[in-house]
């Protein structure tokens, strides 16, 4: 496997009062020929992540034909859970709705932050969002004691299967504070209420690794294929393969990409999603300081 990187789509230029800065976790959504609606977190002037979206055309190149003026999904009342950000959108088509899968992001006291699982729904083709609850629908529990975030959602028959980041740990290292979190499994038969058994499906695998995030789930020929962050020093594309979707074997040396020799992604390459449109193979992703430089996509080259 091996990417050939694009350039960047989108670069957060304070377009709109909810994008002063950052475009990160792009999310794309097919809706028609070579049309696709990208959704993401912009940073408004309170440094507070608001979801938004820009709508491209998928041709020789990625052509933006629409930038959404306001969010579709607005950080949550103060006290909520998701009062300081909501987070790294996933979608699933139910019916004729749109399940967005998000983290709900709040300040902390003894922690910087708290993150859970947010459900919001859309009525109207995914132009606007509705929460489900006011409450996450995947909150902290025995088997997830510290956070939730990050969900990768699909429906297969009659279960919906989540993989999602759970962090395992909390840490002060040399005066730094660290959660420790890696990728875990759920099932659903409804799409909502979630059962989790503590199942980790990435865990750590180098010496001094602390973050495993965002999954990307996608099942091709049989196997499941899953990309994903991991971070030693700063965040690297990994890629994992499964039978069942729940035993992985991490082979993060043929994810195939990785940060560039200058420019937006020297520095970190990080969130990737992978989606297939015209035989071709797509992957978004963020590069420096978490999105702050925008997103940019790459094309996997067949032989």
């Amino acid at each position: 496997m091996k990417w050939k990187k694009r350039g960047l789509i989108f670069e957060p230029r304070a377009q709109y009062d909810w994008v002063i800065t950052h475009a990160s976790t792009p999310f794309a959504l097919y809706l028609s020929n070579d049309r696709y609606r990208i959704y993401f977190g912009g940073r408004n002037k309170e440094n507070k992540t608001q979801q938004g979206y820009i709508e491209v055309k998928l041709q020789d190149s990625i052509k933006i034909t629409y930038l959404s003026p306001k969010p579709v999904l607005r950080v949550g009342r103060p006290g909520l859970f998701d009062d300081s950000g909501v987070l790294a959108p996933w979608i699933v088509r139910h019916g004729e709705l749109l399940y967005m899968y998000y983290t709900g992001w709040a300040q902390g006291v003894s922690v910087p932050y708290y993150a859970a699982i947010g459900l919001a729904i859309s009525y109207d083709g995914g132009r606007t969002f509705k929460r489900y609850s006011r409450a996450p629908i995947m909150d902290r529990n025995d088997f997830d004691p510290y956070l939730t975030q990050a969900a990768c959602v699909l429906k297969e028959e009659n279960v919906w299967r989540m993989w999602y980041v759970s962090a395992k740990d909390f840490r002060v290292e040399n005066g730094r504070p660290i959660y420790y979190y890696n990728i875990r499994y759920a099932e659903s038969e409804d799409g909502i209420h979630w059962r989790r058994e503590g199942i980790t499906c990435i865990d750590f695998r180098y010496k001094g690794e602390t973050r495993i995030g965002r999954p990307c789930v996608r099942k091709e020929d049989g196997i499941y294929k899953m990309w994903y962050s991991y971070a030693i020093t700063s965040y690297r594309i990994g890629y994992a393969e499964s039978e069942d979707g729940i035993h992985w074997k991490r082979k993060d040396e043929e994810a195939g990409i990785d940060v560039s020799e200058s420019g937006w992604n020297s520095e970190m390459i990080c969130y990737p999603f992978v989606f297939e449109h015209a035989g071709r193979k797509y992957m978004l992703y963020n590069g420096n300081s978490y999105g702050k430089t925008g997103f940019g996509y790459a094309i996997l080259e067949t032989e």
